[in-house]
């Protein structure tokens, strides 16, 4: 099977690379990364993979499973286009909209699965199979690794907790505004350290001013990596605000405090004024009922942190193939059509 990972983020760099893994162990080595020049200028893996910067080059590649942790892919290429999530955000209203361009969606965890295919039973162009998210494969192969980084953090910094902030980009729901003072009251207060990771398409004066916060004040690291799991590996609890690195946490068992979140289902400590993080930080460590709330998440979101998520998704991308043949293109309309010719440019199609 020849397959395309659909990269226009640096983000879906550690989303897509279990897909590959998982492949590469079943021995198919038919693999191709597209990875959007614009927005990853630098790509990390450009000298381990097969890549390309061209639509026109993955055209000319003509896959038969396309898989892509995002909101739109080109209708023109050919293969199967398999909607594989770039993270667990619910509340986001544009997690639930349909924007025709996949023929099957690969869900997360029956939460997900049970929303999705009501969508599909009213739109009726494409399926939804349960897989678990690929991320998770990479967590359950690295639950350890960093073990021993993390506290030779703690012992240099003479700390006993490792904080991870890790807020959304969006301004209408980020907490960079806010939040920046009650961050270092909770670094003075507690004993923590206390890690900076940022969306990479967050503003750019915002993520200047945290860093000049992180150049000045010795037990705040910034982070610049684009693995951001590697961290929630290593942290004992997280702030954030409305972004799917919250579920992301939780579901490995961990606390969690938001500023401001808009779900409508907490499921971890939420403040609504800034000055209540360092309360809410005791609170998140040695509440119960929290801990009760996590389970569910887990169990909903997603239970498979198996390390066969991979696995199950080639498995589900050959099925599909098998029961209908590799599309050619997918049909739109004028928008949509627009929208993607817009993003991605036009190709000379084969004759």
């Amino acid at each position: 099977m020849r397959i395309v990972l659909f990269c226009e983020n640096k983000y879906a760099i550690s989303i897509l690379t279990p897909i590959q893994d998982a492949a590469l162990k079943n021995g198919n080595q038919d693999i191709f990364w597209y990875v959007h020049a614009k927005n990853i200028p630098e790509f990390p893996l450009k000298n381990e993979v097969k890549w390309t910067n061209s639509i026109q080059e993955v055209y000319d590649y003509s896959p038969e499973a396309i898989f892509v942790p995002g909101n739109i892919v080109p209708y023109y290429l050919p293969g199967v286009k398999i909607q594989v999530f770039h993270g667990y955000a619910a509340e986001k209203k544009d997690h639930w909209v349909i924007r025709r361009y996949f023929d099957t969606y690969f869900t997360q965890g029956p939460f997900f699965t049970q929303g999705f295919k009501a969508l599909a039973a009213k739109y009726k162009d494409f399926e939804v199979t349960e897989t678990g998210w690929p991320r998770q494969d990479w967590i359950y192969a690295n639950l350890h690794t960093f073990d021993a980084e993390k506290q030779a953090l703690l012992q240099e910094h003479r700390k006993e907790k490792l904080v991870l902030y890790a807020p959304t980009f969006s301004p209408s729901l980020t907490s960079l505004p806010f939040i920046k003072e009650s961050l270092k009251q909770l670094v003075k207060e507690k004993n923590i350290l206390l890690l900076m990771k940022f969306h990479p398409l967050t503003k750019a004066e915002w993520m200047e001013e945290y860093k000049q916060l992180a150049a000045t004040e010795k037990d705040i690291l910034w982070i610049d990596d684009h693995n951001i799991t590697k961290y929630q590996l290593m942290a004992d609890l997280m702030i954030s605000d409305t972004s799917s690195t919250v579920y992301e946490f939780l579901l490995l068992d961990k606390p969690v405090i938001t500023y401001k979140n808009v779900a409508k289902d907490i499921y971890w400590i939420d403040i609504r004024q800034p000055e209540q993080l360092c309360e809410a930080y005791e609170s998140a460590l040695q509440d119960e009922e929290y801990r009760q709330k996590r389970k569910w998440i887990i169990d909903n979101y997603d239970p498979y942190l198996d390390g066969k998520v991979g696995e199950r998704m080639l498995a589900a991308a050959q099925d599909y193939i098998v029961r209908h043949g590799v599309p050619t293109n997918r049909k739109l309309n004028l928008w949509r059509v627009y929208t993607s010719i817009k993003r991605f440019g036009k190709i000379q199609k084969h004759k």
